[in-house]
């Protein structure tokens, strides 16, 4: 039995005859039909610093060739890719979607931040007793802020201030009761859920709508691409491009918007030139990254770029709604 069996799982430190992968006959130390190593044994942790080291931190890895292209050269990145330049950078989708998810997650735990320590921002409903803590000094200042960090009313009502508002006691669930009455001849079950939001203390509203914005939103937004590339399409017809084209040019162009944003959201307050420059290049970047891509006049790119940018911001401003809505009926 062992004479049969060549490739044992005791036999890791020696070169196979044959690929753990795919059974193909090698000779070397990589498969010539899967690429994987012939010579395996058990990595350690040692070796497992050194892979991510090496691929994606290390000054020759994929990740800053790809930021460096996408941060200093609009468009670049794209026109590497399609000229079929792909193994030195990382990809389209995974590069989209890790920043994706940074910048909501860096958006939510900074919106957390600004509701445990209102007094930081007052124009978004801090407490009283907090806002009158900024005139004080430094030390009735902090003791203020405890105090109003530990009581779990003044955090629940900044909390909710920020994210739902009454301009009159009770008036989002009276909306609510006459959308209800009016869905309910068409879905009684979503008339319902939205009888059951409406219901529902204040608080409980916007914890509701907050959680439904931070869950669904990022799928919302990753669903919008494929529209965002047929509006490309669309700007362009007659270039040439195929639509897969335009949607790496969107996911490309959207990766560095959601890392420009991630960048603004943690700069510290009294940064505000640095906010400026990068809202500036943000603005600029993707007409930028347009002429790169597409070629044709900054006059006929600008006005593109603008019906791009009101189809997307319609887009995205439905998708988010949509999502909230979602989560609020689920």
């Amino acid at each position: 039995m062992t004479g049969m069996t060549v490739n044992s799982e005791l036999d890791l430190h020696h070169a196979a005859s044959n690929c753990p992968n795919c059974s193909a006959t090698v000779s070397g130390h990589f498969c010539h039909q899967c690429g994987q190593e012939t010579v395996l044994h058990p990595p350690s942790a040692r070796e497992f610093m050194h892979e991510f080291i090496g691929h994606y931190v290390a000054i020759e890895g994929k990740l800053w060739k790809s930021l460096g292209l996408l941060l200093f050269r609009p468009g670049r990145l794209t026109l590497e890719y399609i000229k079929g330049r792909r193994v030195p950078y990382v990809q389209p989708l995974r590069m989209y979607l890790t920043f994706s998810l940074i910048f909501f997650a860096v958006l939510k735990f900074s919106m957390h931040d600004v509701k445990l320590h209102g007094q930081e921002r007052p124009q978004h409903g801090t407490p009283p007793a907090v806002a009158q803590a900024k005139k004080e000094s430094g030390q009735d200042r902090e003791k203020a802020a405890g105090e109003a960090a530990a009581s779990p009313g003044a955090v629940h009502a900044g909390k909710t201030d920020m994210v739902l508002k009454e301009d009159n006691p009770g008036e989002v669930g009276d909306v609510a009761r006459r959308v209800s009455e009016w869905v309910k001849p068409h879905n009684a079950h979503v008339a319902d859920r939205i009888t059951h939001f409406g219901d529902l203390p204040l608080e409980e509203k916007g914890a509701l709508l907050e959680e439904s914005f931070y869950h669904y939103a990022p799928y919302a937004i990753f669903f919008m691409m494929p529209f965002f590339a047929l509006y490309l399409k669309m700007l362009y017809l007659g270039s040439g491009r195929r639509y897969g084209e335009h949607l790496l040019f969107a996911l490309h162009t959207n990766a560095f918007a959601f890392l420009a944003m991630t960048v603004t959201v943690l700069v510290p307050e009294g940064f505000g030139l640095v906010t400026f420059l990068l809202w500036m290049w943000l603005a600029f970047y993707l007409p930028t990254a347009m002429r790169t891509v597409y070629g044709g006049s900054r006059k006929l790119t600008a006005l593109r770029w603008l019906v791009l940018m009101f189809l997307h911001q319609l887009t995205i401003g439905l998708a988010l709604l949509g999502a909230v809505v979602f989560g609020v009926l689920h």
